[in-house]
């Protein structure tokens, strides 16, 4: 989609500079042609290269086994996994590199429990050359605002035990998105960024253009977490992302546009359902996405199974939004069986790093070796993502729903 869009527009471009200077030319032809210096040959200077739009998809890792008998109408097809399972994660990581994915954008705050999965994310994600980034948890499971001591000291632990590590040197600082800035002044904000931006790029996550200005001296840009927006009844919403990105980059910032496949959090506490309409949605809200010339798309989500807005492969869809995902970015889908991790045991061991048996290490062995020779020789026609030139009813409970 991503592609024909561009090219249509191109083609345009190129028809309504033909029509203007056609004759122009003509006339300047036969000037240089009656001097005598009309060369015969001309060699076009090639445009210069744009990198991709990164493309990072939020990432959950509070999952344990009984998770999933929560809140939950959809399950992943490898099983009620565990978050911390190395098998699992390097599963999703590869799954999403295939796909076109950047990176993960991870849901964080620093607990013991937490912690542990991050350190083992990080694991695996520098073993497999991934990228991630993470969206820190600033309001707690009942929607309030954490206290900004607490904040400004996990921040500390981020930048001391974390930072420092390649997989998040996507950008040129590590990356941390602030959840639920509309609940903090802007004293209290400035208490945990100003001393702390020369390490960090720190985004707000703000829902719009003013309440972005409230803050944009104080946050290094802004990451707009959309999961409910329905595109048929907010025809207005990529005129709302195209302002929110003019406010962001007039400061210099950092826009992250969302992009989600459908919505429905009713299990907990939501009111609005987006339906899906087999991949529809999503391609319309990428579309809108990228014409708001973002520097990234905040890909809503990987696996958050509670708001419904997973592109994982699951039970209820099999593999079909990675494959939109793949489709929309030019990588590759899924190909062959999914072996489920409910077939052995993934939770008291999984912690300690214990095996996860040979059951799922030989299924998973047969999709990864088969998913990366396809995946090595579709890479090497894979076309890039350019930025293109520029021509509330918000339902969300985000990712504050978070389960621990």
């Amino acid at each position: 989609m991503i592609r024909r869009l561009r090219a249509k527009r191109a083609a345009a471009a190129r028809l309504g500079w033909l029509r203007r200077f056609s004759s122009l030319w003509l006339v300047a032809a036969v000037v240089l042609v009656l001097l005598g210096i009309m060369p015969t040959k001309t060699a076009a200077e090639p445009s210069p290269a744009r990198d991709p739009i990164p493309v990072l998809a939020y990432y959950y890792i509070w999952y344990e086994p009984d998770s999933w008998n929560r809140a939950k109408t959809d399950l992943p097809l490898l099983g009620p996994y565990a978050s911390d399972e190395l098998a699992v994660i390097r599963q999703h990581i590869r799954w999403a590199k295939d796909a076109g994915i950047s990176g993960f954008i991870v849901s964080w705050k620093s607990t013991a429990f937490l912690d542990h999965r991050l350190d083992r994310l990080l694991e695996v994600a520098n073993e497999e050359s991934f990228k991630l980034s993470i969206i820190y948890q600033g309001l707690d499971f009942e929607r309030e605002p954490l206290e900004v001591a607490r904040i400004a000291e996990d921040l500390d632990i981020f930048l001391s035990r974390y930072a420092e590590n390649p997989a998040f040197n996507l950008f040129s600082k590590p990356l941390v998105i602030w959840s639920g800035t509309w609940r903090f002044s802007e004293q209290e904000v400035a208490e945990v960024t100003r001393v702390r931006r020369d390490q960090l790029l720190i985004l707000a996550s703000e829902k719009s253009v003013a309440g972005y200005e409230r803050l944009e001296d104080l946050v290094d840009g802004d990451a707009y977490y959309w999961s409910s927006v329905n595109p048929d009844t907010f025809p207005g919403y990529p005129e709302k992302l195209k302002s929110m990105s003019e406010a962001v980059h007039a400061t210099g910032g950092m826009w992250i546009a969302p992009a989600a496949p459908g919505f429905d959090a009713r299990r907990v506490g939501g009111t609005s359902v987006v339906e899906r309409n087999d991949g529809e949605t999503l391609r319309r809200e990428v579309d809108a996405a990228i014409s708001s010339s973002p520097d990234a798309i905040g890909l809503i989500s990987w696996n958050e199974f509670s708001e419904n807005t997973h592109v994982e492969p699951s039970r209820d869809y099999g593999t079909r939004y990675v494959e939109v995902v793949a489709d929309i970015l030019g990588g590759v889908a899924p190909s062959g069986e999914v072996a489920p991790v409910a077939d052995f045991d993934s939770s008291a061991s999984a912690a300690t790093g214990a095996s996860y048996g040979l059951p799922l290490l030989g299924g998973l062995l047969a999709l990864i070796v088969g998913g990366l020779l396809l995946a090595a020789w579709r890479r090497s026609r894979r076309p890039s993502l350019s930025t293109p030139t520029p021509e509330s009813g918000d339902d969300d409970l985000g990712d504050a729903s978070m389960e621990r």
